[in-house]
């Protein structure tokens, strides 16, 4: 039985559903228009004017990190496999400890708008912004599939129109508010979304645990008596039955946030270091009650909903959550049913629609401001040119992403495909990104090498992957997450780089500025008044005088 079939068997009231999801994208779209409005330069349109608090940030950031996948792809993943779909929440939330302790004060105090801000500080520009913004929208596109893929299960139950048709729905509306609001309209609706998700899943934990007496261990005995599974469903291998796999996994969510461009760029929109520092704080507390809150929901939707919960989740789970809800509230056609789950569904589209935009933002700094205002106008271009770039790029990554999506189906648990671009970013850009801060001798060479061979062995694994060939043919590579190889072939490649790479005088003169800069801020952009006097420019940047 499909999931639309299931859906139709026991459909919510759809009047009420429809109008939930209009309200959604009528609040996002109402944002957006505010936003244009206060976007007056690139600075605007890119950080936010640098004027985000640190705990506006925190909350921002954490709405970038809880995305579908964290909310529906790991509720489906617990139904189905208990102890073993929690490992990607739990890598993802350690993640931010080394991301504190390496990148975020250091990235804040060195760049401007994006990863590749960074790189340029030290090095000569025109390859390694070329190769750091070709890594970012590959980055981007994988990313928007995943989804696109939770968008497109999620509005066809709850509007009921054909899963290729919710894609283009949801790819449309991110667009439409990330080409006229950039990071303004992106910082609001992501705070506004982190308010409701902590909300949604808040009163879904608390439902779960009040119908078990507000016993753990009540509640994980009966999702193990419900599974099927017995003692199985509360120890790995049911997700990962190759222990190096699970390994793999979990590095791939450890180290790819350092590597994610979109949470980077996050730490550009602040005043200064203190406040990055505070975002993670913020970012860590809410990532932290939000994955206990998920690891019951999952449990729950095992324990209440039982093997018929299979049917209704589809083969991927993802959309357990809804379904609970719905549940929760009281049954199909009831009231309390429809309402929850139309709620609920409405907060996992938010999220969608906030993630993808934060993303797309990501990808657009990359395209029009590396590549294009950098590389290709030479850093001539004026801020309307540089803004008219990123909107178009944003579109085409959009429709790319929508395309792929749309071919990839909704059979993938979209927790595992987001693993995938997590790969890929800890393999290309988080050594990169770390030898560019912490070596002296790092080139250019090192960083195109080191993107490249991070890029094309992680792309190239996960093609070869179990998640991608069929289950009835042998997959090349044998592992579903190809993180524990191409991490390493990406510090190879910047090792390679820089050993066959002329020393570059650039790079080994501005080392010591770098050194100096990223820990103390001096020389770096602060925050911008947010409407500039006509006729007046800011003053120009000092930068630190470093002797040798």
């Amino acid at each position: 039985m499909s999931d639309s079939t299931v859906f139709a068997a026991a459909a919510p009231a759809r009047g009420l559903t429809i109008g939930v999801f209009i309200a959604v994208l009528a609040l996002a779209l109402g944002i957006t228009f505010w936003a244009a409005r206060r976007i007056q330069s690139a600075t605007d349109f890119w950080s936010a004017g640098r004027g985000i608090t640190g705990g506006q940030n925190g909350i921002a950031v954490a709405g970038e990190f809880l995305s579908a996948a964290a909310f529906l792809g790991v509720v489906g993943l617990m139904f189905l496999s208990g102890f073993d779909g929690y490992l990607t929440g739990i890598a993802a939330l350690l993640s931010f400890v080394p991301l504190l302790v390496l990148l975020a004060e250091r990235m804040r105090l060195a760049g401007r708008y994006t990863m590749a801000d960074v790189l340029g500080l030290r090095l000569p520009i025109g390859r390694v912004l070329v190769a750091s913004g070709i890594s970012t929208m590959c980055i981007a596109a994988f990313y928007v599939v995943a989804q696109s893929v939770a968008a497109g299960s999620l509005i066809e139950a709850l509007v009921g129109v054909p899963y290729w048709v919710g894609v283009l729905i949801t790819v449309a509306a991110i667009l439409t508010y990330v080409v006229l609001g950039g990071m303004v309209s992106t910082t609001w609706v992501q705070i506004i979304k982190a308010s409701l998700l902590m909300i949604g899943v808040a009163t879904m934990a608390i439902w779960v645990l009040a119908k078990f007496g507000f016993d753990p261990i009540r509640l994980l005995n009966r999702a193990a008596a419900q599974s099927g599974k017995g003692a199985a469903y509360g120890g790995p291998g049911l997700v990962f039955p190759n222990r190096v796999d699970e390994i793999s996994t979990g590095l791939a969510f450890m180290l790819g946030t350092l590597g994610l461009p979109h949470i980077l760029m996050r730490f550009m929109t602040v005043p200064d270091a203190r406040a990055a520092r505070k975002s993670i704080g913020w970012t860590v507390g809410l990532v932290g009650i939000f994955y206990v809150f998920v690891a019951i929901i999952g449990l729950g939707g095992r324990a209440i909903l039982g093997p018929a919960g299979e049917k209704l989740g589809g083969k991927s789970g993802n959309l357990i959550a809804p379904y609970l809800a719905q549940h929760l509230g009281g049954s199909p056609g009831h009231a309390g049913g429809d309402i929850f789950f139309a709620a609920i569904s409405a907060v996992a589209f938010t999220t969608i629609l906030a993630v993808v935009a934060g993303l797309l933002m990501a990808a657009s700094g990359a395209a029009a401001h590396d590549v294009y205002g950098t590389v290709l106008r030479k850093s001539k271009a004026t801020d309307s040119e540089e803004i008219i770039a990123g909107r178009v790029a944003v579109a085409a990554i959009g429709a790319i992403g929508a395309v792929l999506a749309i071919v990839a189906g909704k059979t993938f648990n979209v927790q595992l495909l987001v693993g995938m671009t997590f790969a890929v970013a800890a393999s290309a850009n988080f050594p990169v990104l770390l030898l560019s801060l912490t070596w002296r001798r790092f080139n250019s060479m090192g960083v195109v090498l080191g993107i490249a061979f991070g890029l094309i062995s992680s792309i190239v694994l996960i093609i070869l992957s179990p998640m991608v060939w069929s289950p009835k043919t042998a997959a090349p590579f044998p592992l579903g997450n190809p993180a524990i190889v191409s991490v390493p072939i990406g510090f190879l490649g910047c090792l390679i780089g820089t050993w066959i790479g002329r020393r570059e005088r650039l790079g080994l003169g501005t080392f010591d500025k770098v050194r100096v800069r990223s820990p103390t801020g001096l020389g770096a952009e602060g925050a911008q008044p947010r409407r500039p006097t006509p006729g007046l420019t800011p003053p120009a940047v000092r930068e630190p005088v470093v002797t040798r």
